[in-house]
């Protein structure tokens, strides 16, 4: 069975250390009926740059950009299973949790939240998931 690479105009491709040259990862991947959604950080899909506002910009943008991601898949959040948050400052974590349930609504997930440094200046959240379709 082929995996089969997801793309999407509406996230910005993360994961590069040398803007010159591609990144060597991709938003997503679906093989069967799971579909792999690279971490997702708070970057403008246009400018590429981090947006400004702190956690609850940062948050949103990165869930816009997941969204999207998803969207380009065939999925949004009532697929996702699990989630994984990484927050720069875990002190930041009630304000994070406030936006996360604002943003995915009623739909529940398994999702681990941890500390930890992100690879690029300014970011301060990534989140990454896992979604399932019906069937492959």
């Amino acid at each position: 069975m082929p995996k089969t690479v997801i793309t999407s105009s509406g996230a910005p491709v993360t994961g590069f250390t040398d803007r010159s040259t591609p990144s060597p990862i991709v938003q997503a991947i679906r093989f069967g009926n799971m579909l792999f959604v690279s971490g997702q950080g708070p970057l403008d899909p246009e400018t590429k740059q981090v947006v400004e506002g702190g956690i609850e910009a940062q948050a949103r943008r990165t869930l816009a950009n997941l969204r999207s991601v998803l969207a380009a898949a065939g999925a949004d959040f009532s697929n996702v299973v699990n989630m994984r948050v990484i927050l720069r400052d875990v002190r930041e974590f009630k304000q994070f949790n406030e936006i996360f349930r604002q943003e995915i609504g009623e739909e529940k997930v398994t999702r681990t939240c941890v500390g930890g440094t992100p690879h690029r200046d300014g970011v301060d959240v990534e989140i990454d998931c896992v979604a399932m379709f019906d069937h492959s």
